[in-house]
This record gives C-alpha cells, structure tokens and sequence, in this order.
C-alpha cells in the first residue's frame, strides 16, 4: 500500500483503495479558465447565497471527474466561490486504471505518475493560490481550503501559512507528522473505518499530535465506509449516500463557522 519509499506516512501515498468507486450523475454547472497556466474549475456562487469567500479545492487522484466537480458545485451552492485546480494536468489516474482489478495497461507505472504529478503539484499550487488572490480576491477575502486523497497535503500546507482561515480534508493521502505539527489554522478531519491509507493507528497519532499541540481540530469518523466516501461512494446505496452529503455538510458547517469569528 502506498509506497514512495512509505518512509514516515501517517496518511500513506494514494493506493489501490484509491482505484475504486462510482460515478454520480449530475451536470456541473462550473466552467474552466487557466488562472497561473493550469486549467481549474470555476463555480460561483448563486447571488443571493454568495457570502463573499472563496474555497480553494484540491482534488484527489480522480482529478476533474464528475464527482468532484458536483463537490464543488456543493460547496458554491452554500455560497462559496469555489475553485479547483487540475493538477495532473487532463492526466488522472483514471485514463490508466478503471479500478484496482484493472490493469489492462501494463506498462502503466502507478509509482511513477504519482511522482510525476506530485512534484508538479508541489510547485504548481502556491503560485495558483496566488494567483487566484489577485484574479477573485480582495482585501477584506476570506479564504477556507479543502482537500481529498492526494489534495490533504495542500490543506495542510495552506494551514501553515497566512493566506487561509480555516480548512478541512477527507480521506487523506500524502500526510507526514509535521503536515500535524505546522498547521497554525482549525482543521476539520472527514475520516472512514476503513481506510488502509489513514488506518486507526494513524489517525490516533495524528489526533496525539494536534491534541498535545494545542491545535484547533475537530474529527468526523464514519462506520463501515472506506477510502474515497466522500466523493465515490455508491449513490444508489442510502447509507453511503447520506456519509457523503454528511461529510459535505460538515466541512461547510466548519467554514461558515470559522469564517464568522
């Protein structure tokens, strides 16, 4: 599971629990712009719930697929700016793998793209951040991030910096201990029982860490779901469906209170 040498993860590198799940039906009404020379999802939104902050999406190795463009038409729809970068660049592990059973392409290196598109994301984001303050921000902006799977590092980073007020992951991937040390800003943590990526002994280490830190935190853990519920759980089954709509609305209910203060 995980590899990139797996050397100190709490929350392992994207793995084969990461090559499953289902497609959601819907029609995103975002659009695309190239804001710092990478593609990202733009969704606004409705007038009369725009609350005037923006919410910095990164995506998990699904990329902009159509879950998590309808993810981030939630997060407008409860009236946040939301955009999205695509970081892997209209190369998401999808066009390579359809599942973990799948490996019709065998000279697919699963290792190789995520260090790929790791190294460019790396470089890509802090630019992208700043170049959506100057496109959509303002002095009096508030900024709230969030991230799944490959994206919690993003999160993390962006909590240990000036730019973001609060911000929240599910799911995560990538994680270090100090991603938990750094942090500086409240996170809110959408986890699953099942989660070989983020499994009980991590996610105990990572609450030791933000406890004896003194950080603001706060965790939502959700029986009998695994790795990718919140953006690939099957919709046609009820208790998978409202874990999704569950986590959405608590990351939302954590901004709005956070931004508020």
């Amino acid at each position: 599971m995980g590899s990139l040498t797996d050397g100190n993860y709490l929350a392992k590198p994207s793995g084969e629990c990461c090559l499953k799940g289902h497609l959601h039906a819907g029609e995103p009404r975002g659009s695309f712009e190239t804001i710092a020379d990478v593609e990202t999802y733009v969704v606004k939104p409705r007038p009369e719930r725009a609350n005037g902050h923006i919410l910095l999406y990164f995506p998990d190795v699904w990329g902009m697929f159509p879950n998590g463009l309808l993810v981030m038409d939630g997060f407008a729809d409860a009236g946040y700016l939301t955009v999205g970068l695509d970081y892997f660049r209209g190369d998401p592990v999808w066009k390579h793998r359809k599942s973990r059973h799948d490996h019709a392409d065998p000279t697919f290196d699963y290792e190789a793209w995520k260090r790929k598109h790791t190294a460019f994301a790396d470089a890509a984001v802090p630019k992208w951040v700043e170049a959506i303050k100057e496109q959509y921000g303002s002095r009096d902006t508030k900024y709230a991030c969030v991230g799944y799977c490959f994206g919690a590092p993003y999160v993390c980073n962006e909590l240990a910096g000036n730019t973001v007020t609060v911000g929240a992951f599910a799911h995560p991937a990538f994680l270090k201990e100090h991603h938990f040390y750094n942090i500086k800003k409240p996170l809110f943590l959408s986890c699953a029982e099942v989660d070989h990526t983020f499994d009980l002994p991590s996610r105990r280490r990572a609450l030791d860490i933000l406890q004896a830190e003194k950080k603001t935190w706060h965790l939502q853990l959700f029986s009998e779901v695994e790795h990718g519920f919140a953006l690939r759980g099957d919709p046609n089954d009820p208790y998978q469906r409202w874990v999704k709509e569950q986590s959405l609305k608590g990351i939302v209910d954590w901004f709005d209170y956070w931004l508020s203060q």
